[in-house]
């Protein structure tokens, strides 16, 4: 395509119309509003980065997963890891948007004082041309009407001597109106020639100025539109680069989550916290008072209570049932619960995990250690003794030996 040139088509019709200038200055105008526009988009673009580099770092460092384990564990935290990197990445992108702004504010200032310098040389070298202009237009004027009055007087005189007319000869009033008027049109010609010369000479003067404007105006136009060009260009590649390098990110999760193994984690779970391979036995009911703490097992009490045994005879009691136990039952003496029947019999438990206790009535436990359960309470925590010290644990922190 053929270029056109600003020097070309920006003329006005004489020396004081200025719409062709004006029109170059309101198309550099226009372009650094323009170069604003682009800076204001780039830099809520960097702002809008920035934040959501920010978001996705802090969502990264506060989200759990702590309790996860074996391959889904580590697929989490590369999750968390390239998610933190990700956010990384878009506040880097920011950085470089806002290196772009610096970039195009620099160029706009630059333009802008070029911009000013001409201005003010075509600002020079208008105003004399102009005012000079509108000085020939009036001598022309003066010589015109001028000249106008010497032909007026001229066919006066004409007139007064011609044969048709009455036979007095022209007046010397009328001669000398004549003369002096075809004088001043001698004189307006030659002040109409100066002006015109001197107009001539400016012209050439301000006609180049006016058009190297022209020529820097055009450059400056070129320059606006391929630096601006190329920093969308640039920052459209910016972005696809940062498209990239996302789903490279999201490209190692896959490849992580591609190992994750579903009978792994419940192996690796099972291995890590198995209580026991087998369910608890039946519980066999134990009379107190058949077993003998010192080994003997002939079902009296005089070994345990001797004293009731000398004092206090033994009386047979009998007692009836309700009728789901039968009628006619009875039961002995010997078959009564006490209050030493009903307390929970002390069993070893070896403890599988470490525990720190949490509050006061608590006992911290380490792996490895026996302790003597006194109590197994139905909401998961038992009262152990270990020592001279006595406190709840977690029951399914223990395994019975």
């Amino acid at each position: 395509m053929t270029a056109l040139q600003f020097r070309d088509a920006f003329w006005g019709a004489d020396f004081s119309d200025r719409s062709g200038y004006e029109a170059v200055l309101q198309r550099l105008q226009d372009g650094r509003r323009m170069c604003k526009d682009v800076e204001e988009l780039l830099r809520m673009r960097a702002v809008a980065e920035e934040k959501f580099g920010k978001e996705l770092v802090a969502i990264a460092r506060r989200a759990g997963g702590q309790t996860e384990i074996s391959t889904l564990r580590a697929s989490i935290d590369r999750l968390k890891a390239e998610m933190e990197h990700t956010g990384s990445l878009h506040v880097q992108l920011s950085g470089m948007i806002k290196e772009e702004v610096q970039k195009i504010e620099a160029f706009r200032e630059h333009q802008r004082e070029q911009r000013k310098k001409f201005e003010e040389i075509i600002e020079k070298v208008q105003k004399p041309i102009e005012a000079l202009y509108k000085r020939t237009m009036e001598s022309k004027r003066s010589y015109e009407q001028r000249c106008k009055e010497a032909d007026e007087a001229e066919q006066a005189v004409e007139k007064k001597s011609s044969p048709a007319s009455t036979p007095l000869r022209p007046t010397e009033k009328v001669l000398n109106r004549a003369r002096l008027c075809r004088e001043a049109a001698r004189l307006a010609e030659k002040q109409y020639m100066w002006h015109v010369d001197k107009l001539e000479n400016t012209r050439q003067d301000w006609e180049s100025t006016y058009r190297s404007t022209c020529e820097v105006f055009q450059q400056q136009e070129s320059d606006r539109i391929g630096i601006l060009r190329c920093v969308l260009w640039d920052h459209c590649n910016q972005l696809s680069m940062q498209c990239v390098k996302d789903d490279e990110c999201y490209e190692e999760v896959r490849k992580i989550l591609e190992e994750c193994d579903i009978a792994m984690d419940n192996n690796h779970f099972i291995q890590t916290r198995r209580t026991g391979s087998s369910p608890p036995k039946s519980v066999e009911f134990q009379n107190y008072y058949n077993a003998d703490t010192n080994g003997n097992a002939d079902g009296t009490t005089a070994q345990r209570f001797p004293c009731i045994q000398q004092e206090t005879p033994v009386v047979s009691l009998s007692f009836s049932v309700a009728p789901s136990c039968g009628v006619g039952e009875h039961i002995s003496g010997d078959d009564v619960s006490t209050p030493e029947s009903r307390v929970a019999d002390e069993e070893h438990y070896k403890v599988l995990y470490d525990y720190k206790a949490q509050d006061p009535d608590e006992l911290s436990i380490t792996r490895g250690e026996v302790l003597l359960i006194t109590d197994q309470g139905e909401d998961g925590w038992w009262t152990a003794r270990r020592g001279d010290l006595i406190g709840l644990v977690p029951g399914t922190y223990l395994i019975k030996l």
